[in-house]
């Protein structure tokens, strides 16, 4: 074959790949290229919606299109999980978790998903710890008041959270232990609805996010007695921890962070991950993070995964330590 017929047979060759490689290219567009569901598995009002809220809306304005919050309350946040852990690997259906997700496996649930397996982190977004809240009527206004309080009155005492398993219950099955007192637990179907009929005084406390409860707080129509953090919170340095009140190893914190549905492309997560890191670092919404009693966190993927492991395998010895179980 001559070299000017091998030179054709090049050209002809790469023009026939051409049309296969330019369609590659367009099967993978730039992600994301449409809207981003995030569901909460909380109902609007409570920690997690908050979080999911303030960072979506930034997040719109980053990524160039809708971030849309899709509240699907349920199982201390199982059922927006199972959702999520069944919908296309595609990074346009996320979830955003508080730390009940580390929880719910310890109390013996039938959950519908793997929580290592079925979902793939994304990022840890921030931290905070939770307020031991009250009616205003009740008569206690520290910690020793209201445990003296129920000790006189075992089970009289009621306390809300946002379902059996959720991290507020736990917090108030933990200070139960600590404290050898028995409260009444009512659960609801998210932290909004049980803080709502905290502050309506249908129940007389509860273990609330700071995030969501301390607008009450400064507002007066719920009354702090302790913050749940081993130390105290800078948006309340007045406020003491729940150890400082005589329950020394007595510390529980939320965190908040998003997730994907296992096989969810690589890029896309650490795409996703890079916007979220980015908005967490923005000036206001640290500064609102931080009148809200709650700290970015941020990282990488493998850190939140690392940080989910330690977290599972807190909650589990806490459990069976102090024989907690599901109503």
């Amino acid at each position: 074959m001559s070299y000017k017929n091998k030179c054709l047979q090049i050209v002809f060759g790469l023009c026939a790949a051409a049309p296969v490689t330019i369609l590659c290219a367009q099967s993978t567009p730039p992600y994301p290229a449409k809207p981003v569901r995030f569901v909460v598995g909380q109902a609007p009002g409570g920690g997690t919606d908050l979080i999911a809220r303030a960072v979506t809306a930034k997040l719109t304005e980053a990524l160039g299109h809708a971030m849309i919050v899709d509240n699907r309350t349920g199982a201390a946040g199982s059922v927006g999980a199972g959702l999520v852990a069944k919908s296309a690997p595609d990074g346009y259906t996320l979830l955003v978790v508080s730390s009940s997700y580390a929880i719910n496996p310890s109390l013996g649930a039938n959950l519908p998903f793997d929580p290592m397996k079925d979902l793939s982190p994304v990022i840890l977004l921030a931290q905070a710890p939770f307020l031991l809240v009250v009616h205003p009527s009740l008569p206690a206004s520290s910690v020793k008041e209201l445990v003296a309080l129920a000790r006189a009155k075992p089970g009289a005492l009621n306390f809300a959270s946002g379902g059996t398993g959720s991290s507020g219950h736990l917090s108030g099955e933990l200070f139960q232990h600590a404290a050898g007192v028995k409260l009444a637990h009512v659960p609801y179907k998210g932290a909004g609805p049980a803080l709502t009929d905290t502050i309506a005084g249908q129940v007389q406390m509860t273990f609330a996010s700071m995030i969501s409860s301390l607008q009450h707080v400064r507002s007066a129509r719920l009354r702090a007695l302790a913050v749940t953090s081993a130390k105290r919170s800078d948006a309340l340095p007045e406020l003491p921890t729940v150890a400082e009140a005589g329950m020394r190893d007595y510390a529980t914190t939320s965190w908040y962070g998003v997730l994907a549905p296992a096989g969810t492309r690589a890029a896309a997560i650490a795409r996703m991950n890079e916007a979220l890191d980015k908005v967490i670092a923005l000036p206001d919404v640290r500064q609102k993070l931080a009148a809200d009693g709650a700290e970015p966190a941020g990282g990488s993927p493998a850190l939140f995964q690392k940080h989910l492991a330690t977290e599972l395998a807190k909650w589990s010895r806490v459990v069976r330590a102090a024989g907690i179980k599901i109503e």
